[in-house]
C-alpha cells in the first residue's frame, strides 16, 4: 500500500508471534489478567478493492468466531470513526468485544494521497480468545501447572526470553540484542538459581507450535542462566 506494489508477501488469517510493551499494567507495575509481553497475534490483513471489504472481513470474522462458540449476539464493535494518520498512511479503528471483554480491532488502512489503495489489519491475541472461551483463571491458562511455581512477572520474562533467543536473538547492548537484554534483566534471580529449564521447555513448546525456533531449549536456558549470572 506505501509503494503501490501489485501483490503482497502474505495475506489471509496469519499467527505471528509477537514482543510488546505495550500491556496494561496495575498501579504496582505487574502486567494485569489478559495482557503478555510475547503472544501469539492472529491477524487477517490483506489489500481491498473497496470500502466493502472492510464488512465483509469483519462479517467473515464473526463467523469464525460463532465456530469457536462465540454467539454472534455477545459480540460488539464498538470505537470512534475518527480518522488517524501516521506518516502517508491514514486509518480507521473500531475493537471487538465478547460480553465485557476486549478481543482486538479492526482497522480500515489507506494512503494518504492514494485513497484508492485499500486494505484491512484485524488483529487479536490468541492467548485472549482462549481466555474468553474457556474464562479459566488468567495465570493458569497461560502457563499451565507453573503458575504457582513463580511470579507472573518471572514467568513473562521467561516466556518472552524463551521466544527471543529461541529466535536467535541473543542479548547485546542495544537494537533487538538490546530488548533480549532487557527482557532477561526482569527475571528473579533467585528463580534462575534453583533453575529455569522447566519454563524454557514450556515455553519452547509452545511457540514451536506457530513457528520452528532455531535454538533448542536447552540453548536457551544456558543463555539466560548465563545472562544473568553476569548481571
Amino acid at each position: 500500500m506505501k509503494e503501490g506494489r501489485p501483490h503482497t508477501y502474505r495475506r489471509g488469517f496469519i499467527p505471528q508471534p509477537v514482543v510488546r510493551f505495550t500491556g496494561q499494567r496495575t498501579e504496582s507495575g505487574e502486567l494485569r489478567d489478559g495482557f503478555l509481553t510475547s503472544f501469539v497475534n492472529v491477524s487477517c490483513v490483506q489489500p481491498l478493492d473497496g470500502v466493502d471489504g472492510y464488512g465483509e472481513t469483519l462479517d467473515a470474522w464473526l463467523s469464525v468466531l460463532s465456530r469457536l462458540g462465540f454467539h454472534a449476539r455477545h459480540i460488539s464493535i464498538y470505537g470512534r470513526v475518527q480518522v488517524w494518520q501516521r506518516r502517508q498512511v491514514r486509518g480507521i479503528t473500531l475493537r471487538f468485544r465478547h460480553l465485557d471483554l476486549t478481543l482486538g480491532d479492526i482497522v480500515l488502512l489507506w494512503h494518504a494521497e492514494h485513497p484508492q489503495r485499500l486494505a484491512v489489519d484485524l488483529g487479536t491475541s490468541l492467548e485472549r480468545l482462549a481466555w474468553a472461551r474457556t474464562r479459566e483463571a488468567w495465570p493458569r491458562l497461560v502457563f499451565g501447572p507453573l503458575a504457582e511455581a513463580a511470579p507472573m512477572a518471572t514467568l513473562d520474562a521467561i516466556r518472552t526470553a524463551t521466544l527471543l533467543l529461541g529466535s536467535g536473538i541473543r542479548p547485546a547492548p542495544r537494537g533487538a540484542g538490546g530488548i533480549t537484554r532487557r527482557v532477561i534483566g526482569t527475571i528473579d534471580h533467585e528463580q534462575v538459581r534453583l533453575g529455569v529449564s522447566a519454563a524454557v521447555r514450556s515455553s519452547h513448546q509452545y511457540w514451536t507450535n506457530f513457528e520452528p525456533l532455531p535454538t533448542p531449549w536447552p540453548a536457551v536456558a544456558a543463555s539466560i542462566e548465563g545472562e544473568c549470572s553476569r548481571t
